[in-house]
């Protein structure tokens, strides 16, 4: 069991492939983890266990009748969750919101319907935070989900549900889904691979709340997962147009195993030059930065003024991409007062989160402030041009994922712009991968690297270097079960 609970995704579906374990013991493996683990985390808010044993049993009877294992779908018999967000049929799509609670889906998202066609079985999915814009996976209708290394911290967001069960080992892999670091601060706190693709690359078709626009290349569906190598199979699987999300286009998709370090120039990049970034991170980059240079890579330094306008650039470009507001997507179509919900916030009466409230207050401020959004949005293209010119085809810069390791509960309110550390690779449109770095005090590090668009292939493989030099994913095992205050009560 623990073989099976250890091992990347790949080398899970080639021993499907090779018969050497079937659909059916991996999923019940995988079920039986979930099943001990996620009383601790409150991970995964839905499951959907006996239609995915119905499926593994298909998947088994098709390998038995293959005689070619070569021609399998690519991750036939390999379980997985996926957030909240993203339509599944007959599973839930609140989003976090009390008023969508009874809603559930009539159809699959197209990504949803790829990873089916590639025979991946979906077992459930991912708690999620209100309306999914914040760092903390906690909502009124599911409660919160926790850190599965330190269960008083933050597992992230908003796939927040995702890095924790696959950091705890509940599925080979997961699917996220990012606007503003949704994969990638969840996959640095929980200790997982988290890769954010080129913006326009996978489609949105299916997720909530639709997507249109330019906010379609910022927000992008992408794979978490144990290990580096699963990321570009995924990938491949989830990429390409799809006749509806108008934004997405045609890549050519590069492969990782292709890169040689001796041609990667690296920019260690500390900071953005306004957030305020602690030194465990800070090192955190440098040590990437000095294990990549001993095999072969070449380190170079970059400083771009505009970085320090990063949350301006990710705001106004937001703001211009187009689709509803957060006050609107809150309110399920009509916008909420926020004015109105922090009163009944402090009479006990809502039944929206803090957070929740307070970025529509943001959000609202942000909007009378006259010529900002045109100002960020000329920001923002300036700073792509100049930054793909520097890195060129084979120049990654490093980054951190976040300011910190990952915070206490509520944190996250005491530095609410430090997720501009990856909201700013979303605007730019580019690639970005998390790779875990081993531990501090207990609590999982990573950095996050980045490329100019179109370039995945080339942040997977010194992501799989990165992996190599610091062991990448290790398995949690968090014990016990939530406390009373991050369930859900009636009220």
């Amino acid at each position: 069991m623990d073989e099976l609970l250890d091992a990347s995704a790949m080398t899970l579906a080639r021993l499907i492939r090779q018969r050497k374990v079937s659909p059916r013991e991996l999923l019940e493996v995988h079920i039986a983890r979930i099943t001990a683990v996620n009383p601790a985390l409150n991970a995964v808010v839905a499951q959907r266990f006996e239609a995915a044993r119905a499926q593994a049993a298909t998947a088994e009877a098709t390998v038995m009748a293959c005689q070619d294992p070569e021609a399998l779908p690519p991750l036939l018999g390999l379980p997985y969750t996926a957030k909240e967000f993203i339509m599944a049929r007959g599973m839930p799509l609140s989003a976090g919101i009390w008023s969508r609670r009874d809603i559930r889906a009539d159809t699959d998202a197209e990504t949803i319907r790829r990873l089916d066609r590639a025979g991946a079985i979906l077992v459930g999915t991912t708690n999620v935070p209100e309306g999914g814009l914040w760092l903390e996976s906690y909502n009124e209708v599911y409660g919160r989900t926790v850190n599965p290394w330190d269960a008083r911290r933050t597992a992230g967001g908003s796939s927040g549900g995702e890095g924790a069960i696959i950091a705890a080992g509940g599925v080979a892999f997961g699917l996220g889904a990012d606007v503003g670091g949704s994969i990638r601060i969840p996959a640095a706190f929980c200790g997982v691979v988290g890769h954010k693709p080129t913006g326009r690359m996978v489609p949105n078709t299916g997720y909530w709340p639709a997507t249109q626009g330019e906010l379609s290349a910022y927000l992008v569906c992408g794979p978490m997962g144990r290990r580096v190598e699963d990321m570009m199979p995924i990938l491949r699987v989830l990429a390409g147009p799809d006749g509806h999300d108008t934004v997405v286009r045609d890549w050519e998709l590069g492969d990782p195993n292709t890169v040689d370090l001796h041609d990667v120039v690296v920019y260690p990049v500390e900071s953005n030059g306004s957030t305020r970034v602690n030194a465990v991170n800070r090192a955190a980059v440098q040590d990437a930065a000095t294990a990549l240079q001993r095999r072969g890579a070449r380190l170079a330094s970059l400083d771009n003024p505009r970085m320090k306008r990063a949350f301006l650039i990710w705001s106004a470009m937001m703001a211009s991409g187009g689709g509803p507001s957060y006050a609107e997507v809150l309110g399920n179509g009509t916008p909420i007062s926020p004015l109105r919900e922090l009163a009944r916030l402090a009479l006990g009466r809502s039944r929206h989160t803090f957070p929740a409230v307070a970025i529509v207050g943001l959000e609202q401020l942000a909007a009378l402030v006259p010529g900002q959004v045109d100002r960020g949005v000329a920001d923002g293209k300036a700073l792509q041009a100049e930054l793909e010119e520097v890195l060129g085809p084979r120049g990654v810069m490093l980054h951190p994922p976040y300011s910190r390791p990952a915070p206490r509960h509520g944190g996250p309110m005491l530095t609410p712009l430090d997720f501009v550390c990856t909201g700013l690779f979303n605007v730019l449109e580019f690639p970005s991968t998390v790779v875990p770095m081993g531990f501090s005090e207990g609590l999982p590090l990573a950095v996050q690297i980045i490329a100019r668009r179109g370039h995945d292939h080339l942040t997977i493989a010194v992501a799989g270097a990165v992996e190599q030099e610091f062991g990448g994913w290790q398995r949690a095992n968090p014990t016990g079960r939530l406390a009373h205050a991050d369930l859900v009560t009636p009220r």
